[in-house]
């Protein structure tokens, strides 16, 4: 008999991940394509595609039991669609329905949508930097900024699926225009392209055949590039803000901040950190703990897997085969613990 195995897929603007994750959370198998993020939609779901097809050539694939799709918000996760910010040719795109077309996807599984950010914030919940925390605002910093909250112990997700879309809050009723049509959003100055932009603006210059990114900009920043280092404080600043709004509003006990541009570390934690002293000055947000993602870049995919165990146990589960190896003490609600990946 197969090892039952649930499929995540993590859809962003810079690549589209998938994986076959076991019982205790273990990725055991690994796929990975580049986003065409300007292509056309068909372009999009090809990659899509290719990295299911790379998933489905393991043995594992058979054991397949749910299959979670992560995705660059917003989502909508009653209709299964997605707009993507920084993927223009997803608008209300019918992302899950097109992925319960791929032909090796077996008849009998239905992809559970979630945004990217809150699969982030579940799985970091679950198994890492937040586990056993009772408020917490999860973060992702990449290609885009996004956000899922933890709130009384319990995933809070919103109707949509959308609550936590930390990136498109704005923090500059002044600020440059968002692609999302507001001004001054979280996005516009700390997601990695804003970073890269603005250090560019700043003065500094990328070594001869190195691409202008925020990882580009980071290692400048750490020797002490001042157009790299303004970049990186601007970034920092903004994030202070929407955090330090976010605590006022809901409580916080604690912030995680992952995805690409959180592996610049203390060069985007330090003057995050020094802003939001000067942000967070109520007696109850002061003091916030800001920690790095446990999870590191994996956190979507086990966020997706964590979001297709939620939905409730596999086919054909036995009352033994209840709760993964490993699970928090507490479970939430849209927590693996809650659900089968049993053998």
């Amino acid at each position: 008999m197969n090892t039952r195995v649930y499929g995540a897929l993590d859809i962003g603007g810079t690549k589209i991940a998938g994986a076959l994750i076991d019982r205790t959370g273990r990725l055991v198998a690994r796929a990975q394509h580049a986003t065409p993020a300007q292509g056309s939609a068909e372009d999009l779901m090809a990659a899509v595609f290719h990295v299911l097809d790379g998933l489905a050539a393991y043995p594992a694939w058979d054991g397949l039991t749910r299959l979670g799709v992560a995705s660059a918000g917003p989502v909508d996760t009653v209709t299964g669609t997605v707009s993507p910010v920084n993927i223009p040719a997803w608008r209300a795109f019918p992302l899950v329905e097109n992925v319960r077309a791929h032909p090796r996807v077996p008849a009998g599984i239905h992809p559970v949508l979630v945004g990217d950010a809150v699969a982030m914030a579940a799985a970091e919940h679950w198994a890492g930097a937040a586990r056993g925390v009772e408020n917490a605002l999860c973060m992702v910093v990449s290609t885009g900024v996004g956000g899922g909250l933890i709130l009384g112990g319990r995933l809070h997700a919103g109707t949509t699926g959308n609550a936590g879309h930390i990136g498109h809050i704005t923090v500059d009723q002044n600020g440059p225009l968002c692609p999302c049509g507001a001004r001054g959003c979280v996005e516009r100055f700390a997601a990695g392209p804003a970073i890269a932009a603005h250090a560019l603006e700043s003065g500094w210059t990328p070594p001869p055949g190195t691409a202008p990114t925020a990882a580009a900009a980071a290692t400048a920043a750490r020797a002490g590039d001042p157009g790299a280092r303004a970049a990186f404080d601007r970034a920092g600043k903004a994030l202070a803000a929407a955090i330090a709004a976010t605590a006022a509003l809901v409580e916080l006990d604690l912030v995680v901040i992952g995805g690409g541009v959180a592996q610049s570390g203390e060069t985007l934690f330090g003057p995050l950190r020094r802003h939001l002293a000067d942000h967070a000055v109520l007696d109850f947000t002061r003091d916030l703990t800001v920690a790095p993602a446990a999870l590191a870049l994996d956190a979507g995919l086990i966020g997706a897997a964590a979001a297709a165990g939620a939905a409730g146990p596999p086919p054909g589960a036995l009352p033994a085969e209840t709760a993964l190896e490993g699970a928090h003490p507490r479970p939430a609600v849209a927590h693996p613990a809650e659900t089968s990946m049993g053998t």
